[in-house]
């Protein structure tokens, strides 16, 4: 008889390289009905050297990857074990970790997420259950986005969950199927622009709200492929690096503006995304801060009602869910929808290293 309760960590690193976040939640099972309770929350920045490795890994070579790898897990390792003696977490059925997407080529049959080798569970002294996209791309799957399942089972009273983080992306039913899909590029690019400023981020959009729109660039970012294909679709930062910068890039304007265009391409992309402009739509992540976009994705969908959960599941509703994909993976229960990433099947995917 499977358990009706779980004591785990959910471990996330997002593309915007915020840091790790960590939840210590329970979950409760009652006639397959889910409750979750989160407990202690934390974001662990990364240091300056690690964002910059973070962020030039997608041109290294195979063997600088290897290596790269291995000193993540021990990074990893560390925080996870930290947040654990810092909170006196005790009796985990299991550490719930994602690790850091560091290349995303699915139309290649290749994905990496770095931090998830076997020796995580013996530097954590925990049963870790990771690597949760690289079987549904091996099953000619999308490997993103995962989080949809966790939105239908935990969030199903919304019309739509959107994630705004790196990229946006979205979860809804649709025919009695989970659909879900990346949007676009989202605090990949601010943050970018944000950093040549001297800031980390742009609080609240404050400094977005002074540029002006350049209509030409709006035009030819809303103009590329990615947006004309139907989906399941995801993006990768080889995206930002390969198209979206460069695009920018060619246009002598003033960085307000560049983030002011960027911003008002985030909004119209995202109404053009969702099939019904009216209901709930569930904003997470770090861009539900972003007042100006918020702003702006407010007047693209009018008749929408936005919703802004508590700053806790706001800040860590995808280390909530990657928690919750790995109690499924414990459970031998699917976690993965074929709907969703366009793999053969849904199935259950992740690895599990016992202690």
């Amino acid at each position: 008889m499977k358990s009706e309760n779980y004591n785990v960590i959910g471990v996330m690193s997002g593309t915007s390289l915020d840091g790790v976040d960590l939840s210590h939640i329970k979950f409760t099972i009652h006639n397959h009905n889910w409750t979750f309770e989160i407990l202690e929350s934390e974001t662990i920045g990364y240091s300056k050297k690690w964002i910059d490795k973070l962020k030039t890994a997608v041109g290294y070579s195979e063997i600088e990857l290897q290596q790269l790898n291995k000193e993540y897990t021990v990074l990893l390792a560390s925080i996870i074990s930290d947040f654990i003696k810092k909170h006196k977490i005790e009796n985990l059925d299991a550490v719930c970790s994602h690790g850091h997407t560091i290349l995303h080529q699915p139309q290649n049959g290749f994905t990496l997420q770095i931090g998830n080798l076997p020796e995580i569970s013996k530097l954590t002294q925990q049963t870790v259950v990771c690597d949760f996209r690289v079987q549904d791309v091996q099953l000619g799957g999308q490997g993103a986005p995962l989080v949809p399942i966790g939105d239908r089972i935990l969030f199903s009273e919304y019309n739509y969950c959107m994630n705004l983080g790196g990229f946006s992306n979205v979860s809804f039913e649709e025919n009695n199927k989970r659909i879900a899909f990346d949007i676009s590029p989202v605090n990949t690019v601010l943050n970018f622009y944000a950093n040549q400023l001297g800031f980390d981020y742009d609080n609240k959009g404050q400094i977005t709200r002074t540029g002006n729109c350049n209509e030409i660039l709006l035009n030819q970012l809303n103009s590329l492929d990615f947006y004309q294909k139907k989906h399941p679709k995801s993006l990768g930062f080889e995206f930002v690096k390969t198209t979206i910068l460069p695009m920018i890039e060619n246009f002598p304007i003033s960085i307000e503006d560049k983030l002011n265009t960027f911003t008002e391409h985030i909004a119209l992309q995202i109404a053009l995304a969702l099939p019904n402009k009216k209901g709930t739509l569930l904003i997470t992540g770090g861009g539900a801060y972003n007042d100006f976009l918020i702003e702006r994705i407010q007047f693209h969908l009018p008749e929408m009602e936005i919703i802004i959960p508590s700053n806790t599941i706001l800040e860590f509703k995808e280390a909530l869910i990657f928690a919750l994909l790995g109690v499924l993976k414990l459970r031998e229960e699917i976690n993965v929808l074929q709907s969703v990433t366009g793999a053969q099947y849904d199935h259950c995917s992740g690895v599990i290293y016992p202690l």
